[in-house]
């Protein structure tokens, strides 16, 4: 199995997803009812990548015992769910690893890591630590970890599942849900509400990115961030059209009011 079988996303969307910063998401979820969407305390490996978006693909871990996971080559017999995991990925899959936020082992190493990226994935996720940090943070490929440890997977982990709902850094990942990176971290953005937010978030971003320029030119906050309408008429007139998300002055003025208001930077 390469894919979910799930309807794909509009690489329209996925491409308006990817140019928004998870800080612009995460106000974009918000308005829509989802308060907490960040994967809190996962930091990028290294910094030769600026970030990424994908379709979840996930694997649990539970706790490992000892007659389950007996010390004797522990890499080939029993428990391979792991490789499985990493030979399932497709393209833009994104394999992300429900740790229960335990640092006491690694979720994978270089070498799952590479299999991953050359099997065409978009990212790897944990909300516990990888091995080979100094390797994954050269590889160039997209890696989030709340730590970098030594100690193998086996001393701690037993694979359970794979492609079930899981827990990651206290959010609920569901296979299939679309994942964003950047360089802050990684958010999670439900499937059904992709394309719902993907043009909002980009004209979002659009507008942020004039107001920032205002800012730090020297101006003050009031009537900048948020915007008032002058300089909503001054942003259109720059752009050449009233409201590139659906055509209304109005919902602009409405869409940048709430921006301001619930995701100050």
């Amino acid at each position: 199995m390469t894919a979910l079988d799930l309807p794909p996303v509009p690489p329209d969307v996925l491409a308006d997803l990817g140019r928004a910063s998870t800080a612009t998401l995460a106000t974009q979820l918000y308005r829509r009812g989802i308060r907490q969407p960040f994967l809190v305390g996962l930091s990028p490996v290294g910094t030769h990548f600026d970030g990424f978006v994908g379709q979840a693909r996930t694997m649990r871990f539970v706790p490992a015992r000892e007659d389950v996971d007996p010390m004797d080559d522990p890499y080939r017999t029993g428990n391979v769910l792991q490789w499985e995991a990493v030979e399932r990925l497709g393209s833009g899959d994104v394999l992300v690893v429900d740790s229960r936020g335990d640092v006491t082992a690694a979720s994978a190493g270089d070498m799952l890591v590479t299999r991953a990226m050359k099997r065409g994935a978009a990212a790897f996720v944990t909300d516990g630590a990888f091995r080979d940090g100094a390797a994954l943070a050269e590889l160039g490929f997209p890696t989030y970890s709340r730590a970098i440890t030594a100690t193998t997977r086996p001393a701690s982990f037993h694979v359970a599942d794979l492609d079930v709902p899981i827990g990651c850094a206290g959010v609920a990942v569901y296979p299939g849900d679309i994942l964003v990176g950047d360089r802050d971290g990684v958010i999670v953005v439900p499937r059904a509400l992709a394309a719902e937010i993907a043009g909002p978030a980009a004209e979002q971003e659009r507008l942020e990115s004039y107001l920032h320029d205002r800012v730090k030119a020297g101006e003050a906050l009031w009537g900048i961030y948020p915007p008032s309408e002058e300089t909503i008429a001054s942003y259109q007139a720059r752009r050449g059209s009233t409201n590139p998300v659906d055509g209304t002055p109005g919902a602009l003025r409405s869409s940048a009011a709430a921006t301001g208001a619930e995701a100050v930077r």
